[in-house]
């Protein structure tokens, strides 16, 4: 990961401390200049300030297979580009399918967690 990125991290440990990213739904993507050139490494990186975020981590995984279309990383979308800047793979779908898969576990997480706050507003109100 760039120095840049770890050290704004890094600095956001007011808010993680405050404990406003305890239980949210994160996702990374990264670019390399070439097809082995950290992608994975990065992504990992990525997640373990996230992990101390206790925020939860929606990896793509093996899920689709318009993964292996933009590389195949199962750690999240990543991509390559050339001399002048542009992608060499096309990721458009790899990333709507990361987003999507987001945004789903999100919605599934929040789901669940309203169905026990009113199981546990049920049992306080009961006791």
């Amino acid at each position: 990961m760039a120095s840049q990125m770890k050290q704004f991290l890094d600095i956001q440990g007011g808010i993680w401390a405050s404990g406003k990213t305890v239980n949210k739904v994160v996702s990374a993507m990264t670019s390399a200049q070439n097809p082995h050139g950290g992608q994975e490494a990065t992504l990992l990186s990525l997640y373990t300030s996230m992990m101390h975020w206790g925020a939860i981590i929606a990896t793509p995984g093996y899920t689709d297979s318009v993964l292996f279309g933009a590389g195949g990383n199962p750690y999240g979308t990543s991509v390559t580009v050339d001399q002048e800047g542009k992608m060499v793979e096309d990721n458009e779908a790899a990333v709507k399918h990361r987003a999507k898969r987001t945004v789903t576990v999100a919605e599934s997480i929040k789901k669940e967690i309203n169905k026990q706050g009113n199981f546990l507003k049920m049992a306080i109100a009961a006791y």
